[in-house]
Order: C-alpha cells, then structure tokens, then sequence
C-alpha cells in the first residue's frame, strides 16, 4: 500500500498524482484534517536518509505532496521513528519548477516522478503511474535507465 499526505492547498490541477486517487492500492489523506493511518511498517521518502534499496520491499510507502516549503511543514507532523529513505540522486525532473524554495531543482523530483523511481527500485508494477502525467516522455528522456532497463 502507498500512502499519501497531500496538502489541503495543493492545486489539484497541476498535481502530478491525479488519476491515482481512485487506485485501490493507493490511500490518500489530507492535511491537516486527516488522522493517519498507523504508518508503523512504511517508509518516508526524504533527501537525505539512506538509500531505498529492493531489501525495503516488504514495506510501504509514504509520500508527503505539496510545495517544498508546506512539505517541510507537513514532515513536522509525521509519527516519530518513521524509516526515512531516499532516491539516488542522479535523477532528474521533468516538472517545470518555478518555486524558490526548492533547494536543488534538477533532482528535486515531481511527487509522481519519486514515486515511479520508488516503484521500479522495489520492483512493484509500473503499470498505470505516468499515464496522466504531461512530462512523461520527458521524464524518461531524462532518465533513460528507468525504461531501458528492468530493475535490478
């Protein structure tokens, strides 16, 4: 299961999630309004942490959606002792980024861009994740790896 914290202010028209809402392996709650789920056996994705590898498939995950700047207010909120991990950093967005506050924004990825790195490392079903997204094929363009090969 995945599991996403959206900011009530993110602009459902420009997420790059859209069309995921309805997936039944996904479950999506708001912030702040929504409680979450007991995220006991889930992993957070956050720059920083040490790498997501396949040894952390068993797990789910969790997402937190909106700007960098609400993102990092909404990450205050998370349960303590969350595992945190990240994406290796030689990925690249596609996403047209025009916020200041992202602090690098080539590798700072679109929501739906993490979640398909997240995807095709722990070896889950690809199918379905970028048919709404717009940059798809740039996304790919930029990171050919990700549709040239399978996972490892």
């Amino acid at each position: 299961m995945t599991v996403i914290l959206r900011h009530r202010r993110e602009n459902l028209k420009k997420c790059s999630l859209r069309g995921l809402e309805k997936r039944p392996d996904f479950r999506f709650f708001t912030y702040p309004q929504d409680i979450l789920p007991n995220l006991h056996s889930y992993i957070l994705l956050k720059q920083g942490a040490p790498p997501l590898t396949q040894a952390d498939r068993d797990k789910g995950l969790f997402l937190i959606d909106g700007t960098w700047r609400l993102a990092a207010v909404m990450e205050k909120t998370v349960p303590q002792g969350l595992i945190s991990r990240s994406l290796p950093e030689h990925f690249r967005t596609a996403y047209p980024r025009k916020q200041t506050s992202c602090p690098d924004p080539e590798t700072g990825l679109a929501t739906i861009e993490a979640l398909y790195i997240a995807f095709f490392i722990l070896g889950r079903p690809l199918d379905g994740l970028l048919d709404q997204y717009y940059w798809k094929d740039a996304f790919f363009q930029r990171n050919p790896e990700l549709w040239l090969k399978s996972p490892v």
